[in-house]
């Protein structure tokens, strides 16, 4: 069988965030310093699709280990509404993997004349979004070919964490952000198959996790739909409880997220509550919890976790598209560079 350009990418990403934490090194001390010296009382996020869910993953990172709020900006309120905005002070951080689209450069460029820093994590280091900012880091991912981005997400959520973690000057990160490319080696190692007949044969489920493994519970629905043509949707596990969970049965399977960190008894409470419902939940964890548990290999650091986590479903998610017999490669009526405005 023909190995998919997805699956190809998937396995790269270990030797990517290894490139990125080498190459990049000296741009993300350089954010690090920039950011402790402004000392930003609000940061804001600019990105769409994947891009926005590592942007998702940095909010709850920033504002868990920081306590600075971290907010994304709708990319309408520039392209479309000509809004103004006002940011002295602030700084702002746009991911994309092209750094092409129209909307996101247009908002980037706004916020920018509106007084805030900023910064970007992109891929392709001559598009607009990587040489109109004050600091640029550069993804060092490598070409992306498949349509559906993996090892450019998995590389986006480092990057950020990285510099978060020299912006706050925390050794305890630094040394888990190190260690993680051989963790993720173990990551494409963990065997999701016991859950695959019923992911293949579904028409729709949920995604769960709450913190950074919500961000990834919101790139899992994500690739489920654009990769699998399988209708998922993402919640938090505090979200699930409020009219969601209604449509939860043995026909509707649900997916949890459950990395090592404080969330963690929240959603093993929800995941045992689900299960005696009678519900079909696999939960990757490695949490005790009932029903099928998906293994996943532990990075040692509640931020770490969840990108581990996110890799080995990846390599689950790829499985599901060719088992439903599309090509993940090409996903319908999608491509590389979203164009919008």
């Amino acid at each position: 069988m023909t190995t998919t350009l997805m699956r190809a990418e998937i396995d790269e990403a270990p030797t990517a965030v290894r490139r990125l934490l080498s190459e990049s090194a000296g741009a993300i001390a350089e954010a690090g310093a920039r950011l402790r010296a402004l000392d930003p009382k609000v940061i804001v996020t600019v990105a769409r699709g994947s891009s926005d869910h590592a942007a998702t993953f940095f909010k709850y990172a920033c504002e868990i280990t920081a306590g600075t709020p971290v907010a994304s900006l709708g990319p309408s309120v520039a392209s479309i509404y000509g809004a103004p905005l006002r940011l002295a002070g602030a700084a702002a951080l746009g991911i994309s993997q092209s750094g092409k689209s129209p909307d996101i450069v247009a908002l980037m460029d706004a916020v920018k004349a509106a007084g805030a820093t900023t910064f970007s994590l992109v891929n392709v280091e001559d598009a607009p979004l990587a040489t109109r900012v004050d600091g640029f880091i550069p993804l060092r991912a490598g070409p992306e070919k498949s349509v559906a981005a993996t090892k450019s997400f998995v590389t986006a959520v480092v990057g950020a964490l990285a510099i978060l973690a020299a912006w706050r000057e925390d050794e305890e990160l630094k040394a888990a952000l190190a260690a993680l490319p051989d963790r993720l080696e173990a990551a494409l190692a963990c065997d999701w198959s016991p859950a695959l007949e019923t992911f293949v044969n579904a028409k729709s489920l949920y995604t769960i996790g709450r913190g950074p493994g919500f961000a990834i519970a919101l790139e899992a629905a994500l690739k489920f739909k654009e990769t699998a043509i399988l209708h998922a949707e993402a919640y938090s596990g505090a979200e699930l409880q409020h009219g969601p969970v209604s449509l939860v049965d043995e026909f509707f399977p649900l997916l949890a997220f459950i990395p090592n960190d404080a969330a963690a008894p929240s959603l093993v409470a929800t995941v045992s509550a689900l299960h005696q419902r009678g519900a079909k939940v696999f939960a990757a964890t490695a949490a005790d919890v009932p029903g099928p548990k998906l293994p996943i290999a532990p990075t040692g650091h509640a931020l770490t976790d969840p990108i581990s986590i996110g890799l080995s479903f990846y390599r689950f998610v790829e499985a599901v598209s060719v088992a439903r017999g599309y090509n993940p490669d090409q996903p319908r009526h999608l491509k590389k560079v979203t164009e919008t405005v």
